[in-house]
């Protein structure tokens, strides 16, 4: 792939963000997500690639655009797969919530997961604990090797995850272990994302989360050295068959980095909507507003921070947009 790519998307990350930040605190979650998807769409055509959709907002008759096997971009430049979460946290949005993004990932063709829209437990790490987890170990022998890892005792290993009633007996495993938890109400890629980054206080991802958000996820901690390991939770035969009908004819193997995101080149791209842990949301003042973007390649390893200043009134369409 052509680094150039990296800048383009974080273009589109931006755009996206501009517009569903609009509707932060509104109580209108659907409005947000409808700004961010449109944006982003209208802003991939300007891409000089020829990408495909295998991470998108639903099947072909299930989402106006952005489904799965769309084509995007100009036409020209390289084929890649493309995986889109145009607002990771649309709840968060509508009650003016912390760590919204929207998040980009591609990779060459062929290269990406077609990842059924379901659940998968995910385990996930940064760098320093890469190599030592196992999803089908125990928690505590998981939570050992990582404070091991990383030169802690258990007591100051910190878990994020979803705060869900599934994860009731997992909480539990993680108390009597004596590590901490950090809960989050959604968006389990900038969870997984902040595992790699000693700032956000995060050491380990644990439970289940959707299976399009962990190949989202395992992009990023590609680009950064991490790991994540996935299994996918199928709750019916419907949905053990559309595994098949993507590809995967063992829903209980274990699904590693190489599986979720394969070849050696990926580039990974996210915009702070609300403030987070990591990045900065969308600040708007008069005609004005500010954006911070986590853009990364993975054949290089480059990791940038991107801030940007945009003047609203020279993005007419799909960034000057405001709720009623």
């Amino acid at each position: 792939m052509e680094r150039s790519l990296s800048i383009e998307l974080v273009r589109v990350t931006e755009a996206a963000a501009l517009s569903s930040a609009r509707w932060m605190g509104l109580g209108k979650k659907e409005e947000a997500d409808d700004a961010a998807t449109s944006t982003m769409r209208d802003v991939f055509d300007t891409i000089p690639m020829k990408g495909t959709v295998v991470i998108g907002e639903g099947e072909k008759d299930e989402a106006p655009m952005l489904y799965i096997g769309e084509k995007l971009g100009t036409g020209f430049g390289p084929r890649v797969d493309v995986a889109v979460d145009p607002l990771e946290g649309t709840n968060i949005v509508a009650n003016g919530m912390e760590n919204a993004l929207t998040v980009i990932a591609i990779a060459d063709q062929g290269c990406l997961l077609n990842a059924p829209d379901m659940y998968m437990h995910k385990i996930a790490v940064g760098p320093d604990a890469v190599g030592v987890i196992d999803i089908k170990a125990s928690v505590l022998d998981n939570l050992k090797a990582v404070a091991g890892a990383k030169g802690k005792d258990v007591g100051d290993v910190v878990v994020t995850m979803l705060n869900r009633e599934r994860h009731t007996s997992l909480i539990q495993e993680v108390r009597d272990a004596g590590a901490r938890i950090k809960f989050i109400q959604e968006g389990d890629v900038a969870a997984a994302i902040n595992t790699a980054f000693d700032e956000t206080g995060i050491d380990i991802l644990l439970g289940s989360g959707g299976a399009p958000e962990g190949v989202l996820s395992a992009v990023g901690l590609k680009c950064l050295g991490g790991e994540q390991q996935g299994l996918l939770l199928p709750k019916d035969d419907e949905e053990k068959k559309r595994c098949e009908e993507m590809g995967i004819d063992d829903v209980s193997r274990v699904l590693y980095m190489e599986d979720m995101v394969s070849g050696d080149d990926a580039i990974f791209a996210a915009t702070g909507v609300t403030d987070g842990g990591l990045l900065k949301g969308i600040h708007y003042k008069g005609t004005s507003a500010t954006t911070q973007t986590l853009v990364m390649r993975a054949r290089s390893g480059t990791v940038r921070f991107v801030d940007g200043k945009h003047n609203i009134e020279k993005k007419p369409g799909f960034v000057i947009k405001k709720a009623d």
